[in-house]
Parts: C-alpha cells; structure tokens; sequence
C-alpha cells in the first residue's frame, strides 16, 4: 500500500486548519501540521483535528515545509509520496486522491493542483497571484520550455525525489524553487486541474503589499539564478 504524509505549514489558521485536516481522505498515513510561530488556537485545533503538530519558531513558509521534512526523515519507515497544501482551507483536501493518482498509476515524479479559472471561486487569487503565477510560469515556458501553468500550494512529489532536491529556500520562494528543481533535475511531471476557494481569513503573502512584492522578488530571483546556472 502506498504510504502518504501531508505537511501543511500553518501561521495563525485556527479557523480553518481543522477542516483542512477533516477533509484529508483516510489514504493519508499521517497529517504534519506545522504551527509556523501562531499567536492564535492553530496548534491546539489542528492536535483536536488528529494532526501531528509541530513548531517552527522561525516565520517562513520554507522554514515550516523543512521543518516537516527534517521530522520525516528521522522516522524508522519513510513514505512514498509526500504531499503538500495549505492551511486556510482555500484547496479542497479531498482532492487528494486527485493529486497523487499520476503519482500511484502512472510514475509520475512530480503533481501540481493547478487552480485554473474554471474551477476558481470568484476572488479566490488576487490580481498580484494571477499575475505572479503568469509571469512566473511563462518565464519557466521561455528558459526551461516547462508546461507548468501554475505556482499551486497543493501537490505530491515522489519521497525520494523531493529529498534528491535538497530543497533550501526558507520563505516565499519554496514553490518555485521545487518547479525549477524538478526541472532541472529532469523529473517526470504534470497537473490535475483542482478547485480553489476563498481563504479563511487573511493571506499572509498576497493579503499585504509586502508580502506580494517579496514573493514577487523571491520568485523572479530564483528563476533567474536557474537561468543561468550551468
């Protein structure tokens, strides 16, 4: 049977993060919660949920992803795929079967939820993340010839592979830094259209103008530094 883990980085999501975890499907081997620093009940709602909870002092969506995989890798049994979606309840976790289907049936490497507009609720992306994920997508098309559409938070990769990335940046840059990885590395990959909601509460990254500027920043740095890496 193929062995699942879910990491979910989480800062202050204590509304939502325990219907996140409910709606993962029951495949799942464990849920890794990883309460990035939050003042709120996070931690606390996601341990009631059956999560395993997790701290991380440090803010940064990369510092909480390696702290869930630093966990991982100190387990006597290492799983086959690792999953990884959002804390806010904007992805429908029950989509993972979705997801991984590439993975289980057909060897993929790498799966992204990609959100297309079709199956995105109305506001459900600013205009900065559509526009972030255009930019960033056609820039991978133009140096890599990638045919990734999407920057999506939802997405399973091959244990071993993700390990084989030797994964590094420790904020807004994790998710993209994985793309260019993968393509770098010459790994398998494709995308299952998946829905995508309205948040509960706030983004941390495109709710604020500085997180949108420094993501766009950390973004473009880290496809600029592939293009021209031997």
């Amino acid at each position: 049977m193929t062995k699942i883990k879910v990491i979910i980085p989480a800062f202050n999501e204590a509304d939502s993060i325990g219907l996140v975890v409910k709606d993962i499907p029951k495949q799942v081997d464990e849920v890794v919660v990883v309460n990035n620093n939050s003042n709120d009940s996070t931690e606390l709602n996601a341990k009631k949920a059956g999560a395993t909870v997790l701290k991380e002092i440090h803010k940064g969506y990369g510092h909480a992803c390696l702290k869930g995989l630093a966990y991982i890798a100190n387990l006597p049994q290492k799983p086959d795929i690792i999953v990884f979606l959002d804390g806010d309840y904007s992805d429908y976790p029950e989509e993972l079967d979705n997801i991984v289907a590439p993975i289980i049936e057909k060897n993929i490497d790498f799966v992204i939820g990609a959100r297309v507009k079709a199956l995105r609720a109305s506001g459900s992306m600013t205009i900065p993340q559509i526009f972030g994920n255009w930019l960033a997508t056609t820039l991978m098309k133009l140096f890599f010839r990638a045919q990734f559409t999407d920057l999506g938070p939802f997405r399973a990769i091959k244990y071993d592979k993700l390990v084989g990335l030797n994964m590094e940046d420790k904020t807004y840059g994790w998710t993209i830094e994985m793309q260019l990885k993968v393509l770098k590395q010459k790994l398998s990959y494709t995308e299952i259209p998946v829905k995508y909601r309205n948040r509960i509460g706030t983004s941390k990254v495109s709710g604020t103008i500085k997180g949108a500027v420094l993501a766009g920043v950390k973004i473009l740095g880290w496809i600029f530094k592939y293009s021209f890496k031997k």
